[in-house]
């Protein structure tokens, strides 16, 4: 087994892919007290594969979820900025989302295929909403989706007394990975993902 942040063995290595979303990586969710579990491990992972993409000339899209008033990521908020440092050019867009699924009412399907993109990693926050959403479609689509597992986080999930036990940040992040089928290559980490 490969250690965290290791180059794995070329073996390991997966075929290259064509893009990199960055899902919801919106200071509400990543910094601060209210941040999702591991978020400085999502951080640096998500880092490493954006300075990796970047080199390669793979594109890059940037997922910014405009929450209702109110919300931690409200448009205009703190909250709703995006965390990592941007390098907006033509192989490098933001693209604000009213909805969990980012090709839903954005351009992102229509960016992905006027760059001739065939294939994709996803990564980011929440797992089982915006991250799932995103790659569900990209399935549906025909995308090769590579979903690097220690690369997209959430929360836990409360307990409901009587009903349910708290389910732990890292379990949800699981569940909604194999929920999307056996296509995605969601067992791969994020050290063997290439560009």
């Amino acid at each position: 087994m490969t250690s965290p942040g290791a180059t794995p063995p070329p073996s390991a290595m997966r075929s290259p892919v064509d893009a990199l979303v960055l899902v919801d990586l919106q200071t509400a969710f990543v910094s601060g007290p209210d941040a999702v579990p591991g978020a400085a491990a999502l951080l640096d992972r998500t880092s490493d594969l954006l300075d990796r993409a970047r080199a390669a000339g793979a594109v890059v899209v940037h997922l910014q979820n405009d929450g209702p008033p109110g919300a931690d990521d409200e448009p205009g908020t703190p909250g709703w900025e995006l965390y990592l440092p941007l390098k907006p050019g033509p192989r490098e867009h933001v693209i604000r989302k009213p909805r969990d699924d980012g090709f839903d009412a954005t351009p992102l399907g229509e960016n992905l295929v006027s760059a001739g993109v065939r294939s994709l990693a996803i990564c980011g926050v929440m797992s089982e909403m915006c991250v799932h959403a995103t790659a569900k479609t990209a399935l549906a689509r025909g995308y090769r989706v590579v979903l690097p597992y220690d690369a997209h986080a959430t929360y836990d999930i409360p307990a409901v007394p009587g009903v349910a036990d708290k389910i732990p940040a890292h379990i949800v992040s699981r569940v909604a990975a194999w929920s999307l089928g056996n296509q995605p290559e969601n067992t791969t980490p994020t050290s063997a993902v290439t560009f």
